[in-house]
């Protein structure tokens, strides 16, 4: 019931961006920004996240005339950048980069300070990052459904690397076990997905779901196969691969990235804010500046990305849930 309850107010804010700015909004957003903004990243410089942040950044910066300066507060998955800007004052000069790990953290930390789809109001969906699942060479299955029969052949023999509890690659591969009929793989989580990768190599695991920047050296070169994509759509970095979704019906994951304020923000910084960032992703060079990080520009409304961002976080509440995945 709480979860529903928070869709609903993320929706509820979603739906308030869209309406009509009072005056007094308009006026203060003709004078927006008359300082620099910070973008809160919740990870560490130089990862895809703070690059993302930062081309955002950069675009803004040229656009609107001021600052837009990113800020990592690296810790919690998340959770502390997330806390400064909801804390924040509601004008516009502290953003958030939100991303998968919000709606995973909604249900995996049981006591957080805040509520992210209450308290973070929408502004810009950015884009959609696959994973694609790798397997050692050792494991005898070219295809997801040779995979799955192998697995369900040898139940509790396989094992998945991720990069932590309650990442994207932790509950990639726990949905799959779900859909693919329940399959029993032991979970191995190594600090952060490098290491994780590196005992695939050596067949220390036998599976990981990872993004494709890290692992697409290894495919081409053979060190690893690749058997799925996460996303809907097949990967144009690998079109030869399939999406897993074409085996298994209705799996999907991925990484989505967006763009957050505190609530009650004023419309009308939003909807402006919303507009560059629109700019931005129907701008050639910037999504060929996407591309170089695997992701996919998405775009749309405030309401688009409340509506978006309280549907993952649904989905993966689900799966923690079922799961049982606790915060390490």
């Amino acid at each position: 019931m709480a979860m529903t309850r928070s869709r609903r107010q993320f929706l509820h804010l979603a739906a308030g961006m869209a309406a009509p700015a009072l005056l007094s909004g308009s006026a203060w957003a003709d004078t927006y920004p008359s300082r620099p903004v910070r973008i809160m990243v919740g990870f560490a410089a130089g990862g895809p996240n703070d690059i993302l942040a930062r081309l955002v950044g950069q675009w803004c910066s040229e656009r609107l005339g001021q600052q837009f300066i990113v800020e990592n507060r690296p810790g919690a998955g998340s959770n502390i950048a997330t806390d400064a800007v909801v804390r924040a004052a509601p004008d516009g000069y502290t953003l958030l980069l939100v991303g998968s790990p919000n709606a995973i953290n909604a249900t995996l930390y049981e006591n957080l300070d805040f509520n992210f789809l209450r308290d973070i109001a929408p502004v810009a969906s950015l884009t959609r990052g696959a994973l694609v699942m790798v397997i050692h060479p050792s494991v005898p299955a070219h295809t997801i459904p040779e995979f799955i029969a192998y697995a369900k052949a040898n139940r509790g023999r396989l094992s998945y690397g991720s990069g932590g509890v309650g990442g994207i690659t932790h509950i990639a591969a726990e949905l799959f076990k779900q859909e693919a009929g329940g399959l029993d793989l032991q979970h191995v989580p190594y600090r952060g997905v490098a290491p994780a990768i590196t005992d695939l190599l050596g067949g220390q695991v036998q599976v990981v779901f990872v993004n494709l920047a890290p692992s697409i050296g290894h495919i081409r070169s053979g060190k690893l196969r690749a058997i799925g994509i996460t996303t809907a759509a097949r990967s144009e970095a690998l079109p030869d691969v399939p999406a897993i979704g074409e085996f298994v019906p209705g799996y999907e994951a991925s990484s989505v990235f967006g763009i957050g304020a505190p609530k009650d923000t004023p419309a009308a910084i939003i909807d402006r804010l919303n507009n560059e960032t629109n700019a931005a992703l129907a701008d050639p060079g910037f999504r060929t500046r996407l591309r170089s990080l695997d992701a996919t520009a998405l775009g749309g409304s405030p309401g688009d990305f409340g509506k978006l961002m309280a549907g993952e976080t649904e989905k993966w509440a689900k799966v923690i849930s079922f799961a049982k995945i606790r915060p390490e």
